[in-house]
């Protein structure tokens, strides 16, 4: 096993995930990677050392989790886990007043119920290796922007999740800890918009005439701002940083933009916050 202690991170075929994974093998965690196809699993192997082993996990199947969580057991034994990484997640998005209520349900399932069906499961070996939880939230879940309420809500649930689970665990010494990036270069922002335009190709007419050009505005900043988020690696030193700290604060803002706006919540009203959101987005 890694000198560093073995972790596990769900959605690590790209992005954020997958940085972290390559990041911890890099400092000498023994690292399961949760990966949904067995691909990805083998790319992401070719980056690491051989103590990065995939593990194939989906935050929305009980038994398969549990079926992961077994399989962990099995190598690591009494040892336990030195931290479980909760970063699967999808961002749905849209007009609140149109949007499918199954889509709604697909966002909170992933981001909210299959974090805490992992934790469920990883929690024993957890305890066994005094380990901690590092959730991975967002900047969305202290500030909620207009066509991005499915998202924001799934991060706000997960911050009260990490509070009350912080809280619940702190007998046995195990730290809760969320990370809150704001804009970072990862697939998400892809996948996101390719969701979002299926979406709203099947709103009514009258939700076009509504909606239409603040949405076609949006796709045009959420564009830009994938290109000139931070990187992930910038997120995965972070999550290293969570993980190996004596003592870890109980929340990482990362990047320039989520800072900006966690001084913005801290010092201005709702309405003044309101309005410069507003004018930003017109």
């Amino acid at each position: 096993m890694g000198g560093q202690g073995t972790v596990v991170i769900t959605g690590a075929s790209t992005g954020i995930g997958r940085a972290c994974a390559l990041e911890l093998d890099r400092l000498g965690f023994q690292v399961f990677a949760g990966v949904r196809k067995e691909e990805d699993g083998q790319d992401l192997q070719r980056q690491a050392s051989s103590q990065l082993t995939p593990l194939l996990i989906d935050v929305t199947d009980p038994e398969g989790i549990n079926k992961a969580a077994q399989t962990v057991a099995a190598l690591v034994g009494t040892t336990g886990v030195a931290g479980l990484i909760n970063n699967a997640g999808i961002a749905v998005g849209g007009p609140l007043e149109y949007l499918p209520i199954a889509e709604l349900r697909r966002q909170l399932e992933i981001n909210v119920i299959g974090q805490v069906a992992t934790t469920q499961a990883f929690l024993a070996l957890l305890r066994s290796g005094r380990g901690r939880v590092i959730n991975m939230s967002s900047i969305s879940g202290r500030v909620a922007m207009p066509f991005f309420g499915p998202y924001a809500a799934s991060k706000f649930a997960l911050e009260a999740l990490t509070d009350a689970l912080r809280l619940e665990l702190s007998p046995w010494g195990i730290e809760v800890v969320s990370i809150q990036p704001g804009a970072i270069a990862t697939p998400i922002w892809h996948k996101s918009l390719q969701k979002g335009d299926q979406i709203v190709e099947g709103f009514p007419a009258q939700a076009q005439s509504l909606y239409g050009e603040r949405l076609n505005r949006l796709r045009q900043t959420v564009v830009k701002t994938a290109q000139r988020g931070s990187s992930p690696e910038a997120v995965a030193h972070v999550v290293a940083q969570a993980l190996t700290a004596k003592r870890p604060k109980t929340r990482y803002v990362v990047g320039h933009d989520a800072q900006l706006a966690a001084l913005f919540l801290k010092f201005l009203p709702d309405r003044w916050r309101d309005w410069l959101v507003m004018r930003n987005s017109r």
